[in-house]
């Protein structure tokens, strides 16, 4: 699997734990939602600011959706 989509994977699947659509979180996060889609399709990656604002919009901490990319990325 490649980073951009372990990451897209990871984004999507905490954002719809959380029951936010990609426009709230988009809001709550301070982005622009098509940067959120964008994200959500691997086709950007966020920086460690995107990564902190998402994160904090998800009530966890960066470091446990890195862990969860990481583990999707060890699987292959």
């Amino acid at each position: 699997m490649e980073l951009e989509t372990a990451i897209a994977n990871t984004l999507k699947e905490n954002r719809k734990k959380a029951g936010l659509s990609q426009e709230r979180l988009a809001l709550d996060s301070d982005l622009d939602r098509t940067f959120v889609s964008l994200l959500e399709r691997g086709k950007r990656l966020p920086s460690l600011k995107s990564l902190f604002k998402i994160s904090n919009a998800l009530s966890t901490k960066p470091s446990i959706i890195v862990a969860q990319i990481e583990l999707l990325l060890q699987k292959d």
